[in-house]
Protein backbone atom coordinates (compact mmCIF):
# COMPACT_ATOMS: atom_id res chain seq x y z
CA UNK A 1 0.00 0.00 0.00
CA UNK A 2 2.75 2.92 0.70
CA UNK A 3 4.49 1.88 -2.50
CA UNK A 4 1.00 3.07 -4.26
CA UNK A 5 1.68 6.46 -1.95
CA UNK A 6 2.93 9.36 -4.33
CA UNK A 7 6.66 10.14 -3.76
CA UNK A 8 6.37 14.16 -3.08
CA UNK A 9 9.39 16.94 -4.01
CA UNK A 10 8.52 20.32 -2.11
CA UNK A 11 10.14 22.93 -4.26
CA UNK A 12 10.95 26.34 -2.53
CA UNK A 13 12.76 28.59 -4.26
CA UNK A 14 13.42 31.39 -1.50
CA UNK A 15 15.76 34.69 -1.32
CA UNK A 16 16.04 36.48 2.73
CA UNK A 17 13.23 35.12 4.43
CA UNK A 18 14.66 34.33 7.87
CA UNK A 19 11.86 36.07 9.39
CA UNK A 20 9.61 33.23 7.97
CA UNK A 21 11.36 30.59 6.76
CA UNK A 22 11.68 28.48 10.56
CA UNK A 23 7.91 28.26 10.38
CA UNK A 24 7.22 27.66 6.63
CA UNK A 25 9.36 24.57 7.10
CA UNK A 26 8.14 23.14 10.47
CA UNK A 27 4.90 23.22 8.61
CA UNK A 28 5.23 21.52 5.62
CA UNK A 29 8.36 18.64 7.98
CA UNK A 30 5.36 17.95 10.41
CA UNK A 31 2.67 17.22 7.53
CA UNK A 32 0.57 14.10 8.15
CA UNK A 33 2.18 11.99 5.44
CA UNK A 34 4.64 9.05 5.57
CA UNK A 35 8.63 10.61 5.74
CA UNK A 36 10.31 8.87 3.51
CA UNK A 37 7.96 9.76 0.86
CA UNK A 38 8.40 13.23 0.66
CA UNK A 39 11.39 15.35 0.59
CA UNK A 40 11.92 19.53 0.65
CA UNK A 41 14.56 21.43 -1.95
CA UNK A 42 14.36 24.68 -0.35
CA UNK A 43 16.61 26.30 -2.88
CA UNK A 44 18.34 29.55 -1.86
CA UNK A 45 19.01 32.73 -4.21
CA UNK A 46 21.66 33.62 -2.39
CA UNK A 47 19.80 35.20 0.88
CA UNK A 48 22.00 37.39 2.49
CA UNK A 49 19.48 37.52 6.03
CA UNK A 50 20.72 33.94 7.38
CA UNK A 51 18.14 32.11 5.66
CA UNK A 52 19.89 29.21 4.49
CA UNK A 53 22.09 29.27 7.71
CA UNK A 54 18.15 28.91 9.42
CA UNK A 55 17.87 26.10 6.68
CA UNK A 56 20.58 23.67 7.17
CA UNK A 57 20.26 23.89 11.05
CA UNK A 58 16.65 22.73 10.95
CA UNK A 59 17.74 19.74 8.72
CA UNK A 60 20.44 18.33 10.93
CA UNK A 61 17.03 16.97 12.48
CA UNK A 62 14.58 16.42 9.75
CA UNK A 63 16.85 14.58 6.56
CA UNK A 64 14.11 14.66 4.21
CA UNK A 65 15.14 18.71 4.12
CA UNK A 66 17.99 19.62 1.14
CA UNK A 67 19.96 23.28 0.97
CA UNK A 68 20.68 24.27 -2.91
CA UNK A 69 22.12 26.98 -4.07
CA UNK A 70 20.28 29.60 -6.63
CA UNK A 71 22.89 31.95 -7.95
CA UNK A 72 21.24 33.30 -10.49
CA UNK A 73 19.04 34.14 -7.80
CA UNK A 74 15.59 35.00 -9.96
CA UNK A 75 12.61 32.84 -9.03
CA UNK A 76 12.39 30.91 -12.11
CA UNK A 77 15.28 29.50 -11.78
CA UNK A 78 15.22 28.43 -8.29
CA UNK A 79 12.33 26.66 -9.21
CA UNK A 80 14.27 25.19 -12.48
CA UNK A 81 16.77 24.02 -9.54
CA UNK A 82 14.22 21.99 -7.54
CA UNK A 83 12.30 20.10 -10.75
CA UNK A 84 15.57 19.36 -12.09
CA UNK A 85 17.07 17.47 -8.50
CA UNK A 86 13.84 16.73 -6.81
CA UNK A 87 13.30 12.77 -6.83
CA UNK A 88 9.61 13.01 -6.64
CA UNK A 89 6.60 11.45 -8.70
CA UNK A 90 5.02 14.43 -7.79
CA UNK A 91 6.12 18.62 -7.21
CA UNK A 92 4.24 21.00 -4.88
CA UNK A 93 5.72 24.42 -5.58
CA UNK A 94 5.54 26.72 -1.60
CA UNK A 95 7.23 30.07 -1.12
CA UNK A 96 8.82 31.21 1.99
CA UNK A 97 6.68 33.28 3.45
CA UNK A 98 3.21 31.77 3.55
CA UNK A 99 1.44 29.61 6.40
CA UNK A 100 0.19 26.39 5.93
CA UNK A 101 -2.38 25.61 8.43
CA UNK A 102 -3.23 21.79 7.66
CA UNK A 103 -1.08 19.18 8.11
CA UNK A 104 -3.27 17.48 5.47
CA UNK A 105 -1.90 19.25 2.88
CA UNK A 106 -0.14 16.46 1.20
CA UNK A 107 -2.12 14.05 1.46
CA UNK A 108 -4.93 16.09 -0.01
CA UNK A 109 -2.51 16.44 -2.67
CA UNK A 110 -2.19 12.56 -3.30
CA UNK A 111 -5.78 12.03 -3.49
CA UNK A 112 -7.03 14.78 -5.75
CA UNK A 113 -3.98 13.18 -8.16
CA UNK A 114 -6.11 10.54 -7.78
CA UNK A 115 -9.37 11.47 -8.08
CA UNK A 116 -9.14 13.56 -10.69
CA UNK A 117 -6.36 12.19 -12.81
CA UNK A 118 -5.19 15.40 -13.47
CA UNK A 119 -1.38 16.31 -14.19
CA UNK A 120 -1.18 19.53 -12.39
CA UNK A 121 -3.57 21.01 -9.21
CA UNK A 122 -4.35 24.42 -8.55
CA UNK A 123 -4.71 25.83 -5.12
CA UNK A 124 -6.06 29.25 -3.67
CA UNK A 125 -3.74 31.44 -2.11
CA UNK A 126 -5.34 34.31 0.10
CA UNK A 127 -3.27 36.71 1.62
CA UNK A 128 -5.25 36.25 5.30
CA UNK A 129 -2.54 34.03 7.54
CA UNK A 130 -2.34 35.01 11.18
CA UNK A 131 -0.80 37.91 12.48
CA UNK A 132 -1.41 40.55 10.01
CA UNK A 133 -1.31 43.87 10.54
CA UNK A 134 -4.41 46.36 9.88
CA UNK A 135 -2.62 47.64 6.94
CA UNK A 136 -1.92 44.01 5.89
CA UNK A 137 -5.31 42.69 6.76
CA UNK A 138 -6.56 45.82 4.56
CA UNK A 139 -4.76 44.86 1.11
CA UNK A 140 -5.95 41.15 1.59
CA UNK A 141 -9.36 42.50 1.60
CA UNK A 142 -8.34 44.60 -1.43
CA UNK A 143 -6.58 42.28 -3.15
CA UNK A 144 -9.78 39.74 -3.10
CA UNK A 145 -12.17 42.51 -4.55
CA UNK A 146 -13.34 42.94 -8.02
CA UNK A 147 -10.94 45.74 -8.16
CA UNK A 148 -7.94 44.34 -6.72
CA UNK A 149 -7.25 41.44 -9.12
CA UNK A 150 -7.89 39.71 -12.43
CA UNK A 151 -11.60 39.04 -12.68
CA UNK A 152 -10.54 35.11 -14.17
CA UNK A 153 -7.96 34.52 -11.14
CA UNK A 154 -8.89 31.20 -9.00
CA UNK A 155 -6.56 32.60 -5.97
CA UNK A 156 -9.05 33.67 -4.11
CA UNK A 157 -11.70 31.18 -4.96
CA UNK A 158 -13.73 28.21 -3.19
CA UNK A 159 -14.33 26.77 -6.41
CA UNK A 160 -13.58 22.72 -6.57
CA UNK A 161 -13.36 21.33 -9.92
CA UNK A 162 -11.57 21.22 -13.43
CA UNK A 163 -10.44 24.65 -14.28
CA UNK A 164 -7.56 26.48 -15.84
CA UNK A 165 -4.22 26.28 -13.90
CA UNK A 166 -2.97 29.80 -15.55
CA UNK A 167 -3.89 31.54 -12.13
CA UNK A 168 -3.52 29.02 -9.49
CA UNK A 169 -1.24 25.89 -10.69
CA UNK A 170 1.18 24.63 -8.51
CA UNK A 171 1.18 21.29 -8.36
CA UNK A 172 2.73 18.63 -11.24
CA UNK A 173 3.27 15.47 -11.78
CA UNK A 174 6.43 14.71 -13.25
CA UNK A 175 5.05 13.99 -16.74
CA UNK A 176 4.30 18.00 -16.71
CA UNK A 177 7.90 18.73 -18.04
CA UNK A 178 8.60 16.09 -20.17
CA UNK A 179 5.58 17.53 -22.21
CA UNK A 180 6.07 21.14 -21.78
CA UNK A 181 9.62 21.65 -20.58
CA UNK A 182 10.65 23.94 -17.61
CA UNK A 183 10.12 27.44 -16.57
CA UNK A 184 11.40 30.12 -18.64
CA UNK A 185 14.14 31.81 -16.71
CA UNK A 186 13.82 35.02 -18.69
CA UNK A 187 10.73 36.23 -16.77
CA UNK A 188 11.91 37.60 -12.92
CA UNK A 189 7.99 38.02 -12.30
CA UNK A 190 4.68 36.25 -13.77
CA UNK A 191 6.92 32.87 -14.29
CA UNK A 192 4.52 31.11 -13.14
CA UNK A 193 1.63 32.38 -15.20
CA UNK A 194 3.58 31.84 -18.15
CA UNK A 195 5.29 27.96 -17.35
CA UNK A 196 0.69 27.40 -16.02
CA UNK A 197 -0.37 28.45 -19.49
CA UNK A 198 1.93 26.27 -21.59
CA UNK A 199 0.55 23.62 -19.28
CA UNK A 200 -2.86 24.57 -20.43
CA UNK A 201 -1.97 25.06 -24.10
CA UNK A 202 -0.50 21.09 -23.68
CA UNK A 203 -3.61 19.59 -23.23
CA UNK A 204 -2.75 19.02 -19.09
CA UNK A 205 -5.98 18.56 -17.28
CA UNK A 206 -5.90 20.63 -14.62
CA UNK A 207 -7.93 20.29 -11.08
CA UNK A 208 -8.29 22.94 -7.92
CA UNK A 209 -9.22 22.35 -5.08
CA UNK A 210 -9.84 24.46 -1.65
CA UNK A 211 -8.27 21.42 0.55
CA UNK A 212 -4.55 22.31 -1.12
CA UNK A 213 -4.97 26.37 0.18
CA UNK A 214 -1.74 28.05 1.44
CA UNK A 215 -1.84 31.53 3.14
CA UNK A 216 0.02 34.39 2.01
CA UNK A 217 1.61 37.43 3.40
CA UNK A 218 0.79 40.37 1.83
CA UNK A 219 3.58 43.15 1.72
CA UNK A 220 3.69 45.42 4.92
CA UNK A 221 3.82 48.98 3.64
CA UNK A 222 2.55 50.60 0.45
CA UNK A 223 6.09 51.21 -0.98
CA UNK A 224 6.60 47.05 -0.69
CA UNK A 225 2.99 46.76 -2.62
CA UNK A 226 4.57 49.19 -5.34
CA UNK A 227 7.30 47.21 -6.09
CA UNK A 228 5.54 43.50 -5.87
CA UNK A 229 2.67 44.83 -8.46
CA UNK A 230 5.33 47.11 -10.61
CA UNK A 231 7.48 43.72 -11.01
CA UNK A 232 3.68 41.74 -11.62
CA UNK A 233 3.57 44.38 -14.81
CA UNK A 234 6.68 43.74 -16.17
CA UNK A 235 5.98 40.01 -16.12
CA UNK A 236 3.16 40.62 -17.53
CA UNK A 237 4.43 42.13 -20.44
CA UNK A 238 6.95 39.97 -20.83
CA UNK A 239 3.60 36.91 -21.16
CA UNK A 240 2.02 39.25 -23.65
CA UNK A 241 5.51 39.40 -25.72
CA UNK A 242 6.04 36.01 -25.54
CA UNK A 243 2.82 34.82 -26.47
CA UNK A 244 0.66 37.02 -28.45
CA UNK A 245 -2.24 34.33 -28.95
CA UNK A 246 -3.56 35.29 -24.90
CA UNK A 247 -2.98 39.23 -25.17
CA UNK A 248 -6.24 41.11 -24.23
CA UNK A 249 -7.81 44.43 -24.28
CA UNK A 250 -7.58 44.12 -20.26
CA UNK A 251 -3.86 43.60 -20.14
CA UNK A 252 -3.78 47.62 -21.70
CA UNK A 253 -6.13 49.27 -18.57
CA UNK A 254 -3.06 49.65 -16.30
CA UNK A 255 -0.72 51.40 -18.62
CA UNK A 256 -3.32 53.34 -20.08
CA UNK A 257 -4.28 54.44 -16.78
CA UNK A 258 -0.68 55.89 -15.98
CA UNK A 259 -0.08 57.49 -19.05
CA UNK A 260 -3.80 59.29 -18.82
CA UNK A 261 -2.68 60.43 -15.62
CA UNK A 262 0.51 62.12 -17.29
CA UNK A 263 -1.52 63.52 -20.03
CA UNK A 264 -4.21 64.70 -17.74
CA UNK A 265 -1.52 66.87 -16.02
CA UNK A 266 0.35 67.66 -19.41
CA UNK A 267 -3.57 69.15 -20.97
CA UNK A 268 -3.87 70.47 -17.52
CA UNK A 269 -0.88 73.05 -17.86
CA UNK A 270 -1.39 73.63 -22.19
CA UNK A 271 -5.08 74.25 -21.34
CA UNK A 272 -4.83 77.98 -21.74
CA UNK A 273 -2.68 78.09 -24.67
CA UNK A 274 -5.17 75.61 -26.58
CA UNK A 275 -8.95 75.08 -26.32
CA UNK A 276 -8.06 71.50 -27.57
CA UNK A 277 -5.71 70.85 -24.58
CA UNK A 278 -8.75 72.30 -22.18
CA UNK A 279 -11.17 69.83 -24.08
CA UNK A 280 -8.55 66.95 -23.55
CA UNK A 281 -7.87 67.82 -19.55
CA UNK A 282 -11.85 68.38 -18.98
CA UNK A 283 -12.27 64.86 -20.51
CA UNK A 284 -9.51 63.07 -18.50
CA UNK A 285 -10.70 65.17 -15.46
CA UNK A 286 -13.61 64.04 -15.70
CA UNK A 287 -12.62 60.20 -16.09
CA UNK A 288 -10.09 60.32 -13.22
CA UNK A 289 -12.68 61.87 -10.91
CA UNK A 290 -14.81 58.55 -11.93
CA UNK A 291 -12.23 56.65 -11.04
CA UNK A 292 -11.56 57.68 -7.94
CA UNK A 293 -15.54 57.98 -6.55
CA UNK A 294 -15.21 54.05 -7.47
CA UNK A 295 -12.43 53.30 -5.62
CA UNK A 296 -13.75 55.48 -2.77
CA UNK A 297 -17.31 53.46 -2.81
CA UNK A 298 -15.43 49.82 -3.18
CA UNK A 299 -13.26 50.95 -0.09
CA UNK A 300 -16.82 52.31 1.61
CA UNK A 301 -18.27 48.42 0.64
CA UNK A 302 -15.46 46.77 2.16
CA UNK A 303 -15.30 48.90 5.17
CA UNK A 304 -18.89 48.52 5.87
CA UNK A 305 -18.93 44.91 5.19
CA UNK A 306 -15.37 44.12 7.51
CA UNK A 307 -15.09 47.11 9.39
CA UNK A 308 -14.73 50.76 9.38
CA UNK A 309 -10.85 51.16 10.47
CA UNK A 310 -9.66 49.82 6.94
CA UNK A 311 -11.29 52.59 5.07
CA UNK A 312 -8.54 54.58 5.38
CA UNK A 313 -6.00 52.43 3.81
CA UNK A 314 -8.09 51.21 0.54
CA UNK A 315 -8.15 53.80 -1.64
CA UNK A 316 -4.35 54.16 -1.09
CA UNK A 317 -4.08 50.36 -1.77
CA UNK A 318 -6.27 50.09 -4.91
CA UNK A 319 -4.30 53.16 -6.33
CA UNK A 320 -0.67 51.63 -5.69
CA UNK A 321 -2.62 48.14 -7.24
CA UNK A 322 -3.34 49.68 -10.32
CA UNK A 323 -0.70 52.38 -10.72
CA UNK A 324 2.17 49.61 -9.85
CA UNK A 325 0.91 47.35 -12.92
CA UNK A 326 0.43 50.10 -15.59
CA UNK A 327 4.20 51.50 -14.39
CA UNK A 328 5.86 48.01 -14.74
CA UNK A 329 3.79 47.38 -17.74
CA UNK A 330 4.87 50.90 -20.17
CA UNK A 331 8.84 50.33 -18.13
CA UNK A 332 9.27 46.89 -19.43
CA UNK A 333 7.68 48.40 -22.78
CA UNK A 334 10.17 51.14 -23.10
CA UNK A 335 12.96 48.61 -21.97
CA UNK A 336 11.48 46.13 -24.63
CA UNK A 337 11.68 49.06 -27.44
CA UNK A 338 14.96 50.51 -26.69
CA UNK A 339 16.44 47.04 -26.52
CA UNK A 340 15.20 46.49 -30.36
CA UNK A 341 16.38 49.84 -31.10
CA UNK A 342 19.99 49.06 -30.50
CA UNK A 343 22.16 48.02 -33.54
CA UNK A 344 23.22 44.33 -33.75
CA UNK A 345 20.18 42.98 -31.23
Amino acid sequence: MRSTIPFITIVMPVKNEAGFITGTLMQLLQQDYPPDRFEILLVDGMSEDGTPEIARQISRGYPALHVLKNEKRLPGSGRNIGFRNGKGDVFLVVDGHCHIGNDQLLRNIARCLETSGAGCLGRPQPLDPPGLSEFQKALALARASMLGHREDSLIYSSYEGYASPVSNGAVYTKEVFRKVGYVDEEFDACEDVEFNYRVERAGIPAFTSPSLTIRYYPREDLTGLFRQMNRYGQGRFRFAKKHREAFNVEMLVPPLFVAGFFLLLTAGMLSVFSDLMYGVFVTFYILYSMYILMIVAESARISLKNGSRYFKHLPFIFFTIHWGLGWGLIREAVRSLAKRARPGE
